[in-house]
């Protein structure tokens, strides 16, 4: 497993020694702040009522007659959607596992009360954090993940209770 390779969506991550230091390589896997992996990963990020209102904020291009005036405003409601659900405070404890395609990630919780469980990472389509949750809605954690995923690669059926991935419906960006 730490050599990464074959897994769900495009393959674990590799974990590699470059300058003496051990990483994670993989698209988004410098989201993860290796310094702070001893921290507890935090189950609750922003407030929704804070996301819910900056998501009203966010400019809308018909609303400028010229489009720069637009471009300046959406790079500085960007800053502040950034600063709010891309706080690296939010992944502490946590580390990128796997990429599913269109900047939809999975993190895989190193330590605090979630540790050994995979989350899912939706904050490209404006949504938190979440647990990854099987049909029965339990958390699923790394050996039922990758479990899972030997079984259908295999061609098996998946066990009753298979981890329900809310990003199934999409397709991996070509």
């Amino acid at each position: 497993m730490g050599a990464g390779g074959a897994g769900p969506a495009y393959g674990v991550f590799p974990v590699r020694r470059v300058e003496g230091l051990w990483r994670w390589e993989g698209d988004g896997a410098d989201l993860a702040e290796l310094s702070r992996l001893a921290e507890p990963f935090p189950r609750r990020g922003p407030d929704p009522e804070d996301v819910e209102s900056l998501l009203s904020e966010q400019p809308e291009e018909e609303d400028f007659e010229e489009i720069d005036d637009f471009d300046d405003a959406m790079q500085a409601w960007d800053a502040r959607w950034e600063a709010l659900m891309w706080a690296p405070e939010r992944t502490v404890g946590a580390v990128v596992i796997n990429h599913l395609g269109c900047a939809l990630r999975q993190w895989l919780i190193i330590s605090g009360p979630e540790r050994g469980r995979i989350w899912s990472d939706d904050r490209v389509d404006e949504q938190d954090l979440t647990p990854l949750l099987d049909g029965d809605g339990q958390p699923v954690t790394f050996g039922r993940w990758y479990r899972d995923w030997l079984e259908q690669a295999e061609g098996g059926t998946p066990p009753a209770g298979t981890a329900v991935d809310r990003t199934s419906d999409r397709t991996p960006a070509s």
